[in-house]
Formats: C-alpha cells, sequence, structure tokens
C-alpha cells in the first residue's frame, strides 16, 4: 500500500514525536526549561546507571563478603534482580531523553518508594532515601510541567 500525500506527511510527524530529544539538534529551537529537563534526565542517567551496577554488585557478591545473593530472603532477591535491570535500561532512555526512558525511570522510583513505604524490610527502611527519590520525582515533574509551558499545544 503505497502512502498519499497527507497520509504520509502525518506517518512522518507521528514518527519525529517519537523519536528521542537530541540536545544539540535545532540548538535555536531548544528552550531554558526544555535544556534543564534534559540536563536533568542526564545526571538522572548516570545516577540509575550507579544505581543499576550497584545492584548488580550485590547480585554477583562483588566486595560483599560473606554477604552472598543467595542467602537473603526471596523479597531481597527479587527486588534486586529487578531493579539491576530496571535501572539499567532507565539510564540508557533517559541519557536519551526518549520518553520510555522517563517512563521507565518513573517506574523506578514508584517501585523503590513503594518498597520503602510498604515493605521496609526488604533493603531495609531508609527514610533518607524515600525522601531522596521523592524529591528526584517532585523536581522531574516541575521541569516536564515548565518544558511543556513553553511548546503550546
Amino acid at each position: 500500500m503505497i502512502a498519499t500525500g497527507s497520509n504520509a506527511n502525518t506517518d512522518e510527524d507521528d514518527l519525529r514525536n517519537l523519536a528521542p530529544v537530541h540536545e544539540r539538534e535545532g540548538e535555536e529551537g531548544a528552550t531554558v526549561w526544555t535544556r534543564r529537563l534534559v540536563l536533568f534526565l542526564r545526571v538522572m542517567a548516570g545516577v540509575a546507571m550507579v544505581k543499576g551496577l550497584f545492584h548488580w554488585s550485590r547480585l554477583l557478591g562483588i566486595g560483599m563478603a560473606g554477604d552472598l545473593f543467595e542467602y537473603h530472603s526471596i523479597a531481597w532477591q527479587a527486588a534486586t534482580v529487578f531493579f539491576a535491570v530496571l535501572d539499567l535500561v532507565a539510564a540508557v532512555g533517559l541519557w536519551l531523553a526518549a520518553a520510555w526512558g522517563a517512563v521507565i525511570w518513573l517506574m523506578s522510583i514508584a517501585s523503590m518508594l513503594a518498597l520503602e513505604v510498604f515493605f521496609p524490610r526488604v533493603f531495609g527502611a531508609s527514610l533518607l532515601t524515600g525522601l531522596f527519590e521523592a524529591a528526584l520525582l517532585c523536581l522531574y515533574l516541575y521541569l516536564a510541567v515548565k518544558a511543556a509551558q513553553e511548546h503550546p499545544p
């Protein structure tokens, strides 16, 4: 089936909307809040990468003398594997400033907050960790709203 003129343009626009944000592309079109959002996403990509590698080190027993993976509870093991994979996938998506990266990162943050609040014995309740992740979530939402206001529909 061959696309006609108007359908081809809308298909092209739909594909362009799915593409990740490119920081250098169209520098004059990049607004202040969009640049701040992309910078925040890149910083969070680094944080997610460190978190993912930390969970992998726990999974593989690197640097954990006598604290092996199989000696922990099933809940701890499942959460560790979950975050080991999820945080690294989120890091890639956040670095690309792709929409799916932010969704995966938000899922990771929400899951960690749920663990901290509802299942404090899995990783050990840490009020500081919960507050830090809630603050990051609020900062992301603030930056996303400000960036969206610069580009009205």
